[in-house]
């Protein structure tokens, strides 16, 4: 059974990677009635980009609260898909919809792909630029500057958790104004995370196996294994996770959570005893519609949903 949901998932991200033409975010595309729009990270071509397609132009699409309803808080998305495609509507629209109601402005990222040929570190180079935009243009989004949450899905995760262990600090002397913020998250939040997909662990989906890469792995491994790297200054984290999860083990996020703990960093793991990998915030199992619950009681403890007076 578990060969079996890794086989599938395996096949539904190569399927879906190469059905893909328009899906991805075009920056420039604007919808001010709906309160979106989508900006790329760099304005010229971004950092080792090999073409001009949106699949090479990493972007954000951002979601406004309702006018007058923001609280200051700002929510960056990472959407899952094993790096291979992005999962935007069950780990993005709907993500970004569940925090914006709740007074959030919310970030859903495009990364590039490894299935488009962006194999580590691109995908991460990406994610810190997605977080130092957010907070270089913190007053033109409305939000606190310190108040910057990252949420990631399966490989989101993986991704979500890198950019919170492995950030880039501020460079004061830089031209660009997006490059002298840190791109360090304030808090993050990880929901089923791949955070072994870089790993010698071969009976599960690997990132090495999956896209051949397996003369780089070991090396890959040690620079890209979120657990390796965490320290005291990793951000408090929330993680989601079940207990029979055939894609994504939950001993992956036993060993984040064992890391962070032995770090000192304020931490808090749900594991549920039954649900499939991939279910978002719930898809409406009795059971699993409470993770965003205690997102939320989490969220509320550290004044998250309080609103905060910000600059303008």
């Amino acid at each position: 059974m578990k060969n079996l949901a890794l086989l599938l998932f395996a096949a539904l991200v190569s399927a879906a990677a190469a059905a893909q033409t328009t899906s991805c975010a075009v920056p420039g595309t604007n919808n001010e009635f709906l309160g979106i729009q989508t900006v790329r990270l760099w304005p010229g071509p971004a950092p080792q980009a090999t073409g001009t397609s949106c699949f090479d132009i990493p972007a954000i699409t951002v979601f406004a609260p309702r006018q007058g309803a923001g609280n200051g808080s700002a929510i960056v998305i990472f959407p899952g898909g094993g790096y291979g495609m992005l999962a935007a509507d069950l780990e993005g629209r709907e993500v970004a919809d569940w925090f914006t109601v709740r007074g959030f402005t919310a970030f859903i990222v495009s990364y590039r792909l490894t299935s488009h040929g962006y194999i580590m570190p691109v995908p991460l180079f990406d994610a810190r630029r997605a977080i130092q935009t957010v907070r270089a243009r913190a007053a033109d989004y409305h939000i606190a500057p310190n108040r910057i949450v990252v949420i990631g899905f399966s490989a989101g995760g993986h991704l979500a958790a890198l950019a919170s262990t492995e950030p880039v600090p501020g460079d004061a002397d830089s031209q660009d104004a997006i490059s002298r913020v840190s791109s360090r998250p304030d808090y993050v939040v990880l929901g089923y995370p791949w955070l072994g997909a870089i790993g010698p662990d071969m009976d599960h989906l690997n990132y090495c196996k999956q896209y051949k890469l397996m003369d780089q792995c070991t090396q890959l491994t040690q620079n890209y294994s979120p657990d390796l790297h965490v320290t005291k200054d990793t951000p408090p984290t929330f993680i989601y996770h079940t207990f029979d999860d055939q894609t994504v083990p939950v001993e992956q996020s036993l060993r984040y959570y064992d890391a962070l703990v032995k770090a000192g960093v304020e931490s808090e793991l749900h594991v549920f005893a039954h649900g499939e990998h991939g279910s978002g915030l719930g898809k409406g199992d009795p059971s699993l519609d409470q993770w965003p619950v205690l997102l939320n009681n989490w969220l509320r403890a550290r004044g998250l949903l309080t609103p905060e007076a910000v600059k303008r």
